[in-house]
């Protein structure tokens, strides 16, 4: 209902001058009107004992009132029609209402005000008009009553009681109340019924039932109830009064007293404010620290500033937070070393598994440490593809060492102030990543992570990499400044360690400063070792499944690598693993299962269908396997070479090659077409042919300088009609003059030739030392001839 609407329900019109109805009021038992007209009231009726002023819709029922005013008795009909529309039709009207008098109307520019005196219950008889202004024929029914009887006395003695009640706990009923209970009393019981059920806060349909109801003893019996519940919420009310207003004293007594306490205890000289609070604090701090002469003497011209600025003022938050982050710094505390090798090596095999020539790497620097009686002012860089352990292998560094550990990553890092901090001048100016690294571990020897450091960003706000030379090299970050702090800071007991996938995108000078240890992809033997130690027991463990409850037979892990988990790294592995447990969890529960066992036969059931297949090597004339490094690890890297057509002479290359591979296929090219005759091939072989060479996976983009031998064995197995028929795999780059230059990424190339059975590698020459260094377990088996020119490669493929 609009608000519009709403205003029905308390408005009766005069004129606008209020002449018709100003006069004065006939006695109630003088005269009672026949016909009425009506006005409809929608929130509660009005009972006959009531007087209270009304505020009516003039637009609406001015017409209404202005005929209530011409007429000699001023008595309008009240009925309670609750939320009907503005407009009721006469069915909505009920039977009874309440006849009033109208007192003292007022005409304003919107609203009709009157004072509206009950005077008595009327029944409608007929309707006499049914559009405003409404007019009925009414009866007044009379109230039947016992006037001596006892029960009704008794009633209206407990409603009078109960309405004394109200006063002490309702202040809104007030003097008014009590002046018109001077007026009811117990030998009027129908007034007084009639006076206790409107002063409740009953319901409208509720409150009408009254209203309907004649008999007095019954009504009396309705409204005794009304009464006592309206008593409840009031008292209910006033403890809730009580409680809120207790609680606000309590405060502010006790808000009174801790004022008085802070006035008596600084006239005694045995309290500080917050000033000197603070001061205390941040000197508190500095005992027992080591902290150099020009950081002391900015602290002290810190604190002097400090003492003489209001606590209020915005310079001295700024001065508070300065020294907050000032004296929070371990100056001078260190941590002590564990050089114990064994302890060392212990870790890291109880940490990893595999990953040999990095932990001989870590033990010779531990060692070195040992002599030096320090390790710090070092800089590790850990090389390796995703999911190989480079985090965890800085952990376990740390805790060999018993140092603290912190690691950040700084990838996709690209404002230079998260490494050399704000400076103070900017709201919220904050220290750089360095500074919050030391305030957390609380020693001057960390082992600070710096996690993918290949992938620092670069922007308008400055280049952190090269923000990070300062930080990585041992010569300056002695003094190392920090834009927050501007003193000087020494980092050069920390020992840093950054992880990269790549070094192509980490700057050469920052590369030049980092001691780099390569993490190679793991091989299926040491995937298998690193599940069964490492990855199912923790599984198993996060979850708390008993041990016995699944079974994973050996067969199935291996299954499990070769089939779903062929990355460098144990990461998919894990998440495999992972899988395992959930879909095994399920079948514990709901098949009620006391074990589940999974084997190479119901593997699929838990994993579906294998995401690798059996690799086959791709063989036949002009097709030769070849050797990639990527950021992922080693790959096998088939290529292959058909004739076309005999109509023209050239060269097609598909594969989505990067340049330089480009270049390698045009030098493949060049170089087989000025040696053909020197391989046994027919001399004039590309002069009439159109030559298409592709790289598979054409999806995927390929670059680097290791295919140039593989491309020129495709083009001269093509001129000669030989094809490779045994598994072989090679790498290496080939000049114009026909010499095999040197690449990288000899481990992860020949644990790719590995996973994929190939047992008989071709590398240049000047690899070998790079071979000869890998581990005796990746070198088992392996046939590998080295060369110098293409010459040596041709002995070895063609015989």
């Amino acid at each position: 209902m609009s608000e519009e609407d709403q205003s029905d329900y308390t408005i009766e019109p005069g004129d606008d001058n209020g002449s018709a109805m100003t006069q004065a009021v006939v006695p109630a038992s003088e005269y009672l009107p026949e016909r009425l007209y009506l006005l409809p009231v929608h929130n509660r009726p009005f009972f006959p004992a009531q007087v209270q002023p009304l505020v009516l819709n003039k637009k609406r029922w001015s017409d209404t009132l202005e005929q209530v005013g011409n007429t000699s008795h001023h008595i309008v009909g009240l009925t309670f029609i609750g939320d009907t529309g503005a407009d009721p039709s006469p069915d909505e009207f009920p039977v009874y209402g309440t006849a009033v008098r109208v007192h003292r109307a007022e005409n304003n520019e919107e609203q009709l005000q009157f004072i509206a005196q009950g005077l008595r219950r009327f029944k409608i008889t007929r309707w006499l008009s049914q559009e405003p202004p409404y007019l009925v024929e009414v009866h007044y029914p009379r109230e039947p009553v016992e006037k001596e009887g006892d029960e009704t006395r008794a009633y209206a003695m407990a409603i009078i009681n109960g309405i004394k009640e109200l006063l002490p706990i309702n202040p809104l009923y007030g003097e008014e109340l009590k002046h018109y209970l001077n007026r009811f009393s117990p030998n009027e019981p129908g007034p007084l019924t009639d006076f206790a059920a409107a002063i409740t806060s009953a319901r409208g349909p509720e409150l009408q039932s009254v209203l309907e109801t004649l008999p007095v003893l019954e009504r009396m019996q309705v409204v005794l109830p009304l009464l006592r519940k309206e008593i409840e919420v009031a008292q209910l009310q006033s403890e809730i009064s009580e409680q809120v207003n207790a609680q606000m004293q309590e405060r502010q007594r006790e808000f009174f007293l801790r004022e008085q306490l802070k006035v008596i205890q600084k006239e005694l000289g045995i309290s500080k404010d917050d000033r000197e609070n603070d001061v205390d604090t941040f000197r508190e701090r500095l005992e027992g620290k080591v902290v150099p002469e020009h950081v002391q003497a900015r602290i002290d011209d810190e604190l002097g500033k400090l003492s003489v600025l209001e606590t209020g003022s915005p310079e001295y938050g700024t001065t508070r937070n300065y020294l907050d982050w000032l004296t929070a710094l371990p100056w001078g505390i260190t941590s002590e070393d564990q050089l114990d090798l064994p302890h060392a090596r212990h870790v890291l095999d109880r940490d990893h598994d595999g990953l040999q020539d990095v932990k001989d790497r870590i033990i010779e620097f531990l060692a070195e440490g040992a002599f030096k009686g320090d390790v710090g002012g070092s800089i590790l860089l850990l090389v390796g593809p995703p999911g190989v352990g480079k985090t965890s292998v800085g952990r376990s560094i740390a805790e060999a060492l018993g140092r603290k550990f912190y690691r950040f990553s700084v990838g996709g890092m690209r404002d230079e102030a998260e490494i050399k901090g704000h400076r103070r001048t900017y709201i919220g100016a904050m220290p750089g990543k360095l500074v919050q690294a030391m305030k957390e571990v609380d020693v001057e020897n960390p082992v600070i992570m710096l996690d993918e450091i290949d992938k620092l960003g670069q922007s308008f706000q400055g280049d952190p990499a090269s923000a990070l030379l300062e930080v990585l090299d041992p010569e300056q970050n002695v003094d190392f400044l920090d834009h927050y702090l501007d003193v000087r800071m020494d980092l050069s007991k920390v020992l840093f360690v950054c992880t990269a996938n790549q070094l192509d995108t980490i700057p050469g000078p920052l590369q030049d400063r980092m001691e780099q240890i390569r993490l190679a992809g793991y091989i299926a033997e040491e995937k298998v070792a690193i599940a069964k130690h490492h990855l199912w027991p923790r599984l198993l463990e996060r979850d708390r499944i008993p041990k016995k409850r699944i079974n994973l037979t050996d067969a199935a892990l291996k299954h499990v690598i070769e089939g779903y988990a062929r990355e460098s790294g144990v990461r998919q592995l894990e998440k495999q693993l992972h899988r395992i447990v959930r879909k095994a969890a399920v079948k514990l529960l709901e098949e009620d299962l006391e074990t589940v066992k999974v084997s190479v036969n119901n593997l699929e059931e838990f994993l579906g269908a294998p995401i690798f297949r059996k690799e086959k090597v791709l063989k036949g004339v002009g097709v030769v396997t070849g050797l990639a490094w990527t950021a992922m690890g080693g790959a096998t890297l088939p290529i292959e070479a058909t004739r076309v057509h005999g109509l023209q002479r050239g060269i097609k290359l598909t594969g989505k090659l990067g340049d330089v591979m480009q270049e390698s296929a045009n030098l493949a090219y060049s170089f087989v077409l000025g040696h053909l005759q020197e391989f046994g091939a027919q001399p004039g072989y590309f002069d009439q042919a159109f030559i298409h060479l592709h790289v598979p996976e054409g999806a995927t983009p390929k670059d680097g300088p290791s295919a140039g031998v593989t491309m020129t064995t495709a083009l001269l197995s093509l001129a000669r009609g030989q094809d490779i028929n045994r598994p072989l795999a090679m790498t290496g780059e080939i000049t114009l003059t026909g010499q095999v230059l040197p690449v990288g990424g000899i481990r992860e190339k020949v644990i790719a030739a590995r996973r994929s059975a190939i047992f008989e590698l071709i590398l240049p020459q000047a690899n070998q030392r790079d071979f000869d260094e890998l581990p005796d377990y990746l070198k088992e088996g392996m046939t590998v001839n080295f060369a110098r020119t293409y010459q040596d490669v041709a002995k070895v493929v063609f015989d």
